[in-house]
């Protein structure tokens, strides 16, 4: 059969997938991410498409195309900026050409989700769209018209490693970030950190599910919880649109799946954006956790 191959390596899992020409993912492969182990996880991302072609009886393809936490550096060759930092520094593109017999064409998770929601998803059709993965780590990047902005120095779209802006009493609690810098957005809007601030605030430790769930029910300490991420996250994209001004912006990664987020972001926007009131439509990824891989599969065309 026919098919465009997409990898989407993440913090937690590894994801390999078959993509029909039309867009449908046809064949789904998942595994846990060999944490802190660059070989192992080579040789996961090697068995899992093993697996994957020999399940659709699919050969070897000329070219695949993979989702990383990071970006290639453009001098090196080298992984840089991944939250996976095991990764950082490794000349993965071509260590993975080399053991897979294929060229492997690589881009940043959060561009892959841009391009996936611009094309035929959430944003299709729309010319300037911003993607945000909130998950293990916190990113972004950049669509136009359909196609991934890099810039020169492959930082187009690293939104998650400026400032939490416009700082409040509710932000006292702040913690350094593993690219070196302190209090960066992803330390505040991953999935960790939501965590992690609930239990700065009341000392309990507990994850985003089960916070979520305490919101749910009314829980006064799992509301302000919530309260000050939804916040933070509208100064974050506010920023956003008094830069570039999007034509809309498309949120992936498992915050992203909390329905509530899209009522209470739009009000709260409009107390920090330069023009109000704001229009921009904020919208989850259509194609969901499979929005990454698919835009993979993109590159490998």
């Amino acid at each position: 059969m026919k098919g465009l191959i997409g990898i989407d390596l993440g913090g937690t899992k590894i994801e390999v997938a078959v993509v029909d020409p039309a867009g449908q993912v046809i064949h789904r492969h998942r595994r846990p991410t060999p944490v802190g182990d660059y070989p192992a996880t080579l040789q996961c991302v090697s068995d899992m498409l093993d697996h994957s072609l020999a399940a659709v009886s699919m050969p070897r393809p000329a070219a695949v195309g993979m989702a990383i936490p990071g970006c290639l550096d453009p001098l090196t060759h080298t992984v840089r900026g991944a939250n996976s930092v095991v990764l950082n520094g490794q000349p993965m593109q071509a260590d993975l050409q080399h053991l897979l017999g294929c060229q492997v064409r690589m881009e940043n998770d959060a561009n892959c989700l841009a391009v996936s929601e611009a094309v035929d998803g959430a944003a299709a059709g729309l010319s300037l769209v911003f993607g945000v993965i909130l998950g293990t780590g916190c990113g972004g990047g950049w669509a136009i018209h359909g196609k991934a902005r890099r810039g020169p120095h492959a930082l187009a779209g690293e939104w998650g490693h400026n400032p939490l802006p416009w700082l409040g009493e509710g932000d006292l609690y702040s913690r350094d970030c593993w690219c070196g810098q302190h209090a960066c957005l992803e330390t505040w809007l991953c999935g960790p950190g939501f965590a992690a601030d609930h239990a700065a605030h009341t000392g309990r430790i507990a994850q985003p599910p089960d916070i979520i769930a305490a919101m749910r029910r009314g829980e006064p300490q799992a509301l302000a919880s919530w309260g000050r991420y939804v916040n933070r996250l509208a100064r974050g994209l506010a920023q956003i649109i008094n830069t570039m001004d999007p034509d809309a912006i498309v949120l992936g990664g498992g915050m992203s799946q909390i329905d509530e987020l899209y009522t209470a972001l739009p009000p709260l926007l409009a107390r920090h954006t330069f023009t109000r009131p704001i229009h921009t439509p904020i919208r989850p990824a259509m194609h969901g956790d499979a929005s990454g891989v698919r835009g993979a599969a993109w590159l490998s065309r």
